[in-house]
């Protein structure tokens, strides 16, 4: 696969953040706030080798990275191509910036779908607003799933508390959600369990040695806050109807993934039908699909 490599930084900042967007991926890079504490993970190779992607046309791994359309079948790897291509800035203002991926002749190999994808960024104040759009430029019936990977340093920078077991997530609406386990890298839908979000998760490393913890959420709005019991800085990340939200590190790594879905992974069981996929989407000729998230400093 040939994609372009050609990738510019786009700054963009208010009174109360500093932001840095790779066009590659249109991947936010570094959140900054006015004391100069880096909240985003700054991708570490060592243990992962990302700040923050967008998933598309799919989200997680595909049973055996292929899948079956209209009689044929076509390869993709892990969460799809999107976060490795190159968006075109299409606006941009001091604190806000819309990039685009439209289908090309590499997006075909691998996905026989005419789209747009068009994703926006917008300071407000300590929040980093994000708006995903897909819109079907084809005449059949797309297929598609989409979401967000944000990855956030644990400890932050700056702050002189460096012990990951004192950071926690709140996940609101506060209750008991059902987890859907990883036999990794597939779901396994047969297993779903109860999880209890009434209280604050605390982080401990090997609460991820499994992989990420996903929950499926029916609510309208989902908040996963991430906090120091100690300090009073920390993020939220709030999204508009995800389908399913993971939570996710690396194997003793120094951040945490706070991911909104609106799609998941196969199961161990998938038939590798596209349409069958489970959190599939389907968008008529010409329709747009919206959804939003955003990234709150504190």
């Amino acid at each position: 696969m040939n994609f372009r490599r050609v990738m510019m930084l786009v700054n963009l900042g208010n009174e109360y953040l500093k932001v840095i967007i790779n066009t590659k991926g249109a991947e936010v890079t570094s959140i900054k706030n006015d004391q100069n504490i880096e909240y985003i993970w700054q991708a570490d190779s060592k243990f992962w080798g990302r700040h923050a992607p967008i998933l598309f046309p799919i989200v997680g791994r595909l049973k055996d990275d292929q899948y079956e359309y209209d009689g044929k079948k076509y390869s993709m790897g892990q969460h799809g191509f999107a976060r490795e291509m190159e968006f075109s800035v299409t606006k941009r203002t001091n604190d806000a910036v819309t990039m685009q991926l439209k289908s090309n002749a590499s997006t075909f190999e691998m996905y026989p779908f005419h789209f747009t994808l068009t994703i926006s960024y917008l300071l407000s104040g300590s929040k980093l607003k994000a708006e995903i759009s897909v819109t079907n430029d084809g005449q059949n019936e797309m297929l598609f799933s989409v979401g967000a990977h944000p990855a956030f340093n644990v400890p932050l920078d700056n702050l002189s508390e460096k012990d990951y077991s004192e950071y926690y997530i709140n996940v609101f609406p506060q209750r008991t959600y059902k987890q859907v386990p990883f036999k990794a890298p597939y779901i396994d839908l047969n297993s779903v369990s109860d999880i209890d979000l009434s209280k604050p998760l605390q982080l401990k490393h090997e609460i991820f040695y499994d992989d990420a913890k996903v929950i499926k959420t029916n609510d309208k709005k989902l908040i996963c806050r991430l906090g120091n019991k100690n300090f009073d800085h920390g993020v939220e990340v709030e999204a508009n109807k995800p389908e399913y939200a993971g939570l996710w590190s690396a194997k003793n790594a120094p951040f945490v993934c706070l991911e909104p879905w609106w799609g998941v992974a196969d199961d161990i069981n998938a038939d590798g039908i596209l349409a069958h996929k489970n959190g599939i989407k389907h968008l008529l000729s010409e329709q747009k699909y919206n959804t939003n998230y955003s990234i709150e400093i504190f």
